[in-house]
């Protein structure tokens, strides 16, 4: 099992040791993880400010850095929760909306994780 490490705006400004020990104990598990270096923001900011059509250019490079990750891990529950909003900023036919949705399915807050994955 593969876990990408979603590295939130929160872990790496202000609590650097929290996500160190989320991969110790991940891979103390048995479980292979990366940190996909293409991975920004998730794009709540802005989002949650009004500003849709801004956040789709960061919203659309958090869903093609994590596209080939078996599961997706972070520590902020709100920021790993905006990727399942991210379906409903598609519409029908547009190639992001399955990316998204498969984005949304796919990631977890570290002890959601823990919980109803292991």
């Amino acid at each position: 099992m593969k876990v990408s490490i979603f590295s939130t705006c929160v872990m790496d400004l202000m609590f650097p040791q929290v996500g160190i020990a989320m991969v110790e104990v991940l891979e103390r598990l048995g479980i292979e993880t990366d940190l996909p270096e293409q991975q920004i923001c998730c794009g709540q900011p802005t989002y949650n400010s009004g500003l849709v059509k801004e956040s789709m250019p960061t919203i659309k490079n958090q869903i093609d850095a994590f596209e080939s990750s078996d599961y997706v891990v972070g520590i902020a529950g709100s920021c790993s929760g905006m990727f399942t909003e991210y379906p409903h900023m598609f519409d029908e036919g547009d190639p992001y909306k399955q990316k998204a949705i498969d984005l949304a399915n796919k990631s977890y807050e570290f002890t959601q994780f823990l919980y109803r994955v292991l």
